[in-house]
């Protein structure tokens, strides 16, 4: 199984598993050209201008996003349930020829917020972190907060991030992936400062 499949078979989950409150239901995604998210994820803006003569400066490689593991969905439980929910429903690229060889990649992430039984109309928001690997190594790391907002009356609400301008470098340019997720970027844990060994006792005068 390929990356590319993995990863659309986590996205197809996330987007399963956002049944969660009464009254919600999944969306089919629109055609590309009919979608807002994806013109300004494309064009800069939410409709499709006019077609241009193709360009000879395409990038060749330019990889499908894979969700972070842990990172396709927060959930906030309050009164022994699940009050509120902010999962990624969509997530797209491109990347466009920089300096010297470079790429710069620019994703986009559509996410939903979705009432429990417990929770109740208002704000609700979450980081989104992208990051640029090159297997295990961070090239590149982003994260932003991103907010939906649930009017009264309403069980859900959407909200969208796009992060422009990720660097890679030209020897990274055909070997690198793209991993969105809910949350911050992990940090690693701060090391015990080390103690300096005790002086040892001063000779006593014979």
């Amino acid at each position: 199984m390929t990356a590319g499949s993995r990863t659309a078979g986590r996205v197809g989950l996330v987007v399963a598993a956002l049944v969660l409150a009464p009254g919600a239901r999944a969306q089919t995604p629109p055609a590309d050209d009919g979608n807002p998210f994806m013109n300004m994820l494309r064009y800069g803006g939410t409709t499709k201008p006019p077609e241009a003569p193709a360009s000879t400066e395409d990038v060749a490689y330019c990889p499908v996003p894979e969700i972070a593991e842990g990172g396709s969905a927060i959930q906030s439980q309050g009164g022994g349930g699940v009050r509120s929910q902010i999962a990624i429903a969509q997530v797209s690229r491109s990347c466009t020829p920089g300096p010297g060889g470079t790429i710069l990649v620019r994703v986009g992430v559509q996410g939903r917020a979705l009432l429990g039984p417990g929770g109740s109309p208002g704000r609700f928001d979450a980081p989104v972190t992208v990051s640029i690997k090159r297997g295990t190594e961070i090239v590149t790391r982003r994260t932003q907060r991103a907010a939906a907002t649930i009017p009264p009356g309403q069980a859900s609400g959407t909200f969208t991030v796009v992060e422009d301008g990720l660097s890679v470098p030209a020897a990274y340019a055909t070997e690198f992936d793209i991993e969105v997720g809910l949350g911050g970027a992990a940090t690693k844990p701060a090391r015990a400062p080390r103690r300096k060994p005790a002086a040892p006792p001063a000779e006593q005068p014979g």
